[in-house]
């Protein structure tokens, strides 16, 4: 019960704002638990030395870390003087008798220290403001209107603060708490709670570390659009291609080439050799179907259609695979080449995801059977094309192609077939953009 002086106002406000600030939620064992403190201070105050405040009100009300609130501004005449004077110059006087009682307001003669029973007046407008949330006399006035022993007019009807205390004393056998014992009691709660909120927001956590990783393993798996939409739990359904151009190829002779290799030689020679083609499809627009064994299936035209820039976008891929396998070294076999043997059609598709857990991205059609079958017929280091493909090249008016005449084909029986030479000297520019009829896009 130290008094405080100089820096008891800025201490009040903050008890104040916690009182009046309507975006912080107090329960009544809030309320209630200040208003006891208080009536807990006056009644130690009444019975001491001291006997009365006589400058209670808001301001000398604070509330320290632990949620206690504390009563200030008592005792020290000497001091009390020279306050008063700073008071009086410095805020409103009108303002501070707010809490003062009516006997007080109408005589002249008051002691430095009040009464007891103008403590206890000061005391309702305080409960007033902690009950109702307003500064006193704000709001509906009717509320002050009520009958209540602690304002009364007549200052000897007024209850002391030991009797306050007794009935504060029966409430609290009817089960209520003070704050501590609601705080305590809300630490437990959340002690319970917390174990489970832990693990909920690591789930949460690792579920999304997991949503992002199979985003990416998709994305390397399937066409970035395909995979978006698997992801998002979309089902994929199968689309037809009116005009697509497939790329497959082989490395002649590559079962003796495995056969004087140890298995992790072979495997290391495909993943140079795999790596080397991967980095020359990023430069261009195309989708690496699949890789078995020595055998590279790459497509342009799908998923997002592309007119028939399919044609030259495979075709230049092409080119650059064959000029890099002529420099591709062996690690194993430093001083064999491989003969890349490759075979290009263009025609109609149809592609659709296959599979749950390893979902793979596949074509459908006859144009699929007869690109292998011209990449089966070619010869090493040469680009075989078909009729159909050359059609499309010959429309950009850059690439160079040789006849080879007619060549039976398994299924297909004669079919009139071209060598890919090059294309013309000079910058490569993006493939321009054909509209025609099987131009979708």
């Amino acid at each position: 019960m130290k008094p405080v002086h100089k820096h008891v106002e800025t201490i009040g406000d903050a008890y104040m704002e916690i009182v009046l600030n309507e975006s912080i939620k107090l329960d009544w064992t809030f309320k209630y638990s200040i208003i006891r403190d208080i009536i807990n201070g006056m009644h130690y105050l009444h019975e001491s030395s001291i006997r009365s405040h006589g400058k209670l009100k808001s301001s000398n009300c604070v509330i320290d870390s632990r949620f206690v609130l504390k009563i200030t501004d008592f005792g020290l005449k000497g001091f009390r003087d020279v306050i008063d004077e700073e008071e009086q110059t410095a805020c409103d006087n009108a303002h501070r008798l707010l809490w003062t009682a009516p006997e007080h307001l109408r005589s002249t003669q008051v002691a430095w220290n009040g009464t007891q029973k103008g403590d206890i007046y000061s005391f309702a407008i305080i409960t007033w403001e902690i009950v109702n949330r307003q500064a006193p006399y704000d709001g509906d006035d009717s509320y002050l209107e009520a009958q209540e022993d602690c304002w009364a007019e007549d200052p000897a009807s007024r209850p002391t603060f030991h009797a306050i205390k007794l009935d504060i004393a029966k409430i609290d056998k009817t089960g209520k708490g003070n704050i501590l014992d609601d705080l305590l009691k809300r630490m437990e709660q959340y002690a319970e709670n917390l174990e489970s909120l832990v693990e909920e927001r690591t789930h949460r956590f690792y579920d999304e570390k997991n949503r992002k990783s199979e985003r990416s393993s998709l994305t390397k798996l399937l066409p970035k659009s395909v995979a978006k939409q698997l992801v998002s739990g979309k089902s994929v359904q199968p689309e037809s291609f009116e005009s697509v151009t497939i790329y497959f190829s082989d490395i002649v002779e590559f079962t003796q080439l495995s056969a004087q290799s140890t298995p992790m030689q072979v495997v290391d020679l495909l993943n140079d050799l795999y790596t080397c083609f991967d980095g020359i499809l990023e430069h261009f627009d195309v989708y690496k179907v699949e890789t078995i064994g020595d055998a590279y299936m790459v497509c342009s035209g799908i998923p997002i259609k592309n007119g028939i820039n399919h044609a030259c976008n495979i075709a230049r891929m092409s080119l650059n695979l064959l000029e890099a396998i002529d420099h591709f070294q062996i690690r194993h076999r430093p001083g064999v080449k491989l003969n890349l043997r490759i075979g290009l059609h263009s025609g109609s598709v149809v592609a659709g995801v296959v599979g749950l857990k390893m979902p793979r991205y596949c074509l459908f059609g006859d144009t699929v059977n007869t690109a292998s079958r011209m990449e089966s017929n070619g010869e090493p280091l040469k680009i075989h094309v078909s009729k159909q493909l050359k059609a499309l090249l010959d429309r950009f008016g850059t690439f160079i192609l040789e006849s080879r005449g007619e060549v039976k084909m398994k299924g297909k029986g004669s079919v009139e077939t071209y060598w890919l030479i090059g294309e013309m000297a000079g910058p490569k520019l993006p493939p321009p953009h054909f509209q025609d009829a099987t131009d979708s896009s």
